[in-house]
């Protein structure tokens, strides 16, 4: 089943809250190798002006795939996991991310397009905390390779 073009320029609404937890942002520092003391210690977030740990700035990318999920999963899309390869991720940042975040992400799916068999698909993540503030941007490009190529 080939990928969907006319996903392109639908929007999702925003789906469960993602709770950020000190934990989930020590395990992501630690997995990416971001060592600075303020993405695990508190006193060190604060003394830096930060209400509670802070983020890694690719840690954005956690909060916007669950999002993407509802696009990416959706059989009708016709996106196959297996046959997707990451082309491109870009972040805005609006603010820090920290602990005790509640965010919430608005998912637009910006373009399908076929390119010499493949489908280019960019995401766009709009992350904002429970005021409806902006905190990220995520634009994220797949490339989906034809079901004879994998």
């Amino acid at each position: 089943m080939p990928v969907d073009t006319s996903f392109a320029g639908r929007g999702y609404p925003p789906g469960d809250v993602y709770v950020v937890s000190r934990e989930k942002l020590r395990e992501f520092a630690e997995a990416t190798g971001a060592t600075h003391p303020a993405h695990t210690d508190p006193e060190a977030a604060r003394a830096l002006g930060y209400p509670d740990v802070v983020a890694p700035p690719t840690f954005a990318v956690v909060v916007a795939q669950r999002a993407e999920a509802q696009y990416v999963d959706d059989p009708a899309a016709g996106i196959d996991f297996s046959r997707v390869v990451h082309a491109d991720e870009h972040f805005t940042h609006h603010r820090p991310i920290h602990a005790g975040d509640r965010l919430a992400t608005t998912l637009h799916v910006d373009a399908v397009t076929q390119r010499a068999g493949l489908s280019m698909i960019t995401t766009r993540c709009e992350i904002a905390d429970a005021d409806g503030a902006p905190v990220a941007t995520v634009v994220s490009t797949l490339a989906v390779r034809p079901e004879d190529a994998a």
